[in-house]
């Protein structure tokens, strides 16, 4: 994303001022298991929480969206982050890799699913950016806290290393992801 400036941070202690400079604290998803918050974030939890507090900004993707919920960073009011194949209503029961039907701002498409999050509370409480083929929220803005169950941001290569997904491959969604980071970036 050509706007953006980006700080990358580990499992590593950080500097007391580290997020003074930065915009927004982006926790992506991608490979890896739920328990890597322990071995990752957990250390920063405490940190991430009072820069939100502060002023500062979140942008959860998938495993990200899930590390917003109480049982980690605890940066949502009334709103749990749940497992979409667990959902009522459903399209798929599957955790796997799957190219999944979402509107996206009232329009319709299909982006990379990877065992991605939904949102479940008073939706009142948080403003509703794309929904799941069931009408469960799939891409939230709540304050200065924005999540996505999906893979706006997925490439590729994504697809590629699944056959069956190769023939989904859609050029890319880069532009869904940067307005909605315009949208939070506004908050």
């Amino acid at each position: 994303m050509p706007n953006y400036t980006f700080k990358i941070f580990t499992r590593h202690e950080l500097e007391d001022d580290f997020f003074d400079d930065v915009d927004m604290v982006c926790c992506p998803g991608g490979l890896g298991e739920s328990d890597s918050y322990d071995f990752l974030m957990k250390i920063h939890a405490q940190r991430i929480r009072n820069y939100i507090a502060s002023g500062g900004r979140y942008l959860g993707i998938c495993m990200g969206a899930y590390w917003a919920d109480t049982d980690y960073f605890g940066l949502l009011d009334d709103i749990r982050v749940v497992q979409y194949i667990k959902q009522p209503k459903t399209d798929t029961r599957r955790p796997h890799a799957k190219h999944l039907a979402v509107t996206w701002e009232g329009q319709s498409t299909r982006m990379y699913f990877y065992d991605g999050c939904a949102f479940v509370g008073q939706q009142n409480n948080f403003q509703t950016i794309a929904r799941y083929a069931n009408g469960d929220p799939m891409a939230i803005i709540q304050d200065r806290v924005g999540l996505i169950g999906c893979h706006p941001e997925a490439e590729k290569h994504w697809y590629d290393y699944y056959s069956w997904m190769r023939r989904h491959w859609h050029g890319g969604q880069w532009h869904l992801l940067s307005r909605f980071v315009d949208r939070l970036m506004a908050k």
